[in-house]
């Protein structure tokens, strides 16, 4: 061992070991160097193999220390040489005297913890009970208040989706013509069909064209072509949603609609959480899951066939199969879609309007792309009429 790495002293007639009180430079002894005097250095011997373990006790152990023991070896006068048999006081112990306590392996594991929903389930159904009351009684009543109900819908989602997007990505999709057009867009829908609707459709994505000219040009193009997408995404998929109306048995045609894109999300939602083990798009949305999207399936190709049979006119229970095949398809790929917008946003839900659901936009993602699919599949089974 090493002489320096404990800091000992020495001195002639010394083999290496020290006292007590040896436990700094004496007070007027010469710094030791590297080489000692060549009388002094006959007289040094090595410094004796201390076996592991603490070996001190008492009071000594509070003054012992990384900083005392550290530094050059010092030397003392022949006159204050010590007999060898001086116990050996305090060296270095590395042992750590205050271990932590191991754990107590006859200690419980703690129990595991119980899926959760993610949300305020019991807040979540009262809304939604809530608004299939509105929903429902506006459709059965009045179509023109569901018209009405309809346009709210589109211009309050419109109002989130640019919202967000100036907050997120600094991209100002001008709401003015997108809320003015949106509107028209759905009431257009329901008054002269789809000609209707795509007249309108090309009249606000101009409005949004101009109304982005009397702002500075930088990022004109970003900004024109984050509205246009708005447009076309939000009133103008909602429309599909008045044209169904129009028909004569139009309440029922829009019900099933719901009911089978309500379905869906429920038995993705119930199945996904129960079994749900294999990831559907984790990159997308990490809580979907492909035994969710057999149970959105199921569920909603059962309920098709319901539907058809007993609501719609002139349907049949096959119909049904097929479009509630379609409408899983589509709720799923429409979920999916604005899970992406909002991944790319950096948010979890597009607003907190709706206690439980997040915002209009969050209870519109899976309706908006299966409004078009319901209408024509229905057109192309029973009819327009």
């Amino acid at each position: 061992m090493n002489d320096s790495s404990w800091g000992a002293p020495t001195g002639a007639g010394q083999a290496g070991y020290w006292g007590p009180d040896d436990r700094g430079p004496v007070q007027g002894a010469d710094p030791a160097g590297p080489a000692y005097d060549a009388p002094q250095a006959q007289q040094t011997r090595p410094m004796p193999i201390v076996p592991d373990g603490p070996v001190y006790g008492g009071d000594q152990d509070d003054d012992r220390g990384a900083a005392r023991l550290s530094g050059p070896l010092f030397r003392e006068e022949p006159s204050q040489a010590r007999p060898h048999h001086t116990p050996l006081a305090q060296p270095f112990q590395a042992v750590q005297q205050n271990p932590e306590p191991m754990p107590d392996a006859s200690q419980p594991a703690p129990p595991p913890q119980k899926k959760s929903a993610g949300r305020d389930l019991t807040s979540a159904i009262g809304v939604g009970v809530g608004l299939g009351v509105v929903i429902v009684a506006s459709l059965f009543v009045v179509k023109a208040v569901f018209v009405g109900v309809v346009a709210v819908a589109v211009v309050v989602g419109l109002w989130e989706l640019t919202k967000r997007l100036e907050e997120r990505k600094g991209i100002r999709a001008p709401l003015v013509p997108l809320a003015v057009g949106g509107a028209a867009m759905v009431v257009a829908g329901y008054v002269r069909g789809a000609e209707g609707a795509w007249v309108a459709m090309a009249l606000t994505a101009l409005a949004v064209l101009v109304w982005r000219m009397t702002e500075p040009p930088e990022d004109y193009l970003r900004d024109v072509t984050a509205g246009v997408f708005a447009a076309f995404y939000v009133p103008f998929l909602a429309t599909f949603v008045t044209m169904m109306l129009t028909a004569d048995d139009g309440p029922w045609r829009v019900l099933t609609f719901l009911l089978l894109t309500v379905v869906s999300d429920t038995g993705a939602y119930a199945i996904g959480w129960r079994f749900g083990r294999t990831k559907l798009a984790p990159r997308i949305s990490p809580g979907k899951t492909r035994e969710g999207l057999l149970g959105a399936v199921s569920f909603a190709m059962v309920a098709g066939a319901l539907c058809m049979q007993f609501l719609i006119d002139d349907g049949s229970w096959w119909q049904g199969l097929l479009l509630g095949l379609a409408v899983a398809a589509s709720a799923t790929l429409g979920d999916l879609g604005e899970s992406m917008i909002k991944r790319d946003l950096g948010i979890k839900d597009m607003g907190s309007l709706l206690p439980g659901h997040g915002g209009i936009m969050d209870r519109l993602d899976s309706l908006l792309p299966t409004a078009p699919v319901v209408w024509l599949l229905l057109v192309l089974f029973v009819g327009s009429g």
